[in-house]
């Protein structure tokens, strides 16, 4: 496990906190020791919370030897996104077609999550599936589609704990400042690779797009 420090910073950091509170007993008295201590204490809490531990993320096991593709929808695909997604899968499966497994996040609003409204926030993910699953069956890829977590790496875990993945794609915004690819390469256990996709249009319309032959479960 990794808790997000250099591991020849965490001997320093004891060190450090232990001789401060040697000293405030020496210099000022039980009460300065005290004082001290207890500000080491929320020092080790802070950090503690910002940097938890984050194991490597591993697939769960596959029978067979198929390729298998998570595809983590941190944007819908447009079709300049499917189409690199259509090279990285058709590297991934030159022999056999590949198995698709396409995951958008459940993302709620302010008001949404104030209220415990949770629908909405679902019914965003399940349009970002259909679009990407069109867009992608125009393509010639079939997909299967779930709905996750907010957070894609937790929902890039959730999924591979039953999908025998061998390699992520995570689709992401173009210029999105935030990403959960810095992560996810540092975790992942399998090849990741990063699609931009261009951003939402604004006031959430979604992007047109053909129809499904079938609608998504």
């Amino acid at each position: 496990m990794s808790t997000g420090l250099p591991a020849w910073k965490l001997p320093l950091i004891v060190a450090a906190i232990a001789l401060s509170i040697v000293a405030g007993f020496y210099v000022g008295g039980p009460g300065v020791g005290m004082a001290v201590g207890a500000l080491a204490s929320a020092t080790i809490v802070v950090m503690a919370v910002r940097n938890p531990p984050r194991p490597r993320i591993v697939p769960a096991g596959a029978f067979d030897r198929r390729p298998r593709a998570l595809v983590v929808l941190g944007a819908a695909l447009d079709d300049p996104g499917a189409e690199a997604v259509s090279a990285i899968l058709g590297r991934l499966g030159a022999e056999r077609d590949p198995e698709v497994l396409l995951i958008s996040p459940c993302r709620s609003r302010f008001l949404e999550r104030w209220t415990s409204d949770l629908e909405p926030g679902r019914h965003r993910a399940q349009r970002n599936l259909v679009l990407s699953s069109s867009v992608l069956a125009k393509a010639g890829i079939g997909a299967s589609a779930r709905v996750g977590d907010e957070d894609l790496v937790q929902m890039t875990e959730d999924a591979l704990g039953s999908f025998a993945a061998t390699e992520v794609v995570l689709v992401e915004e173009a210029g999105r400042r935030e990403s959960a690819a810095a992560e996810l390469r540092t975790r992942l256990s399998v090849p990741l690779r990063v699609v931009a996709a261009a951003p939402e249009p604004e006031g959430g319309r979604p992007r047109p797009a053909a129809p499904l032959a079938a609608p998504l479960g």
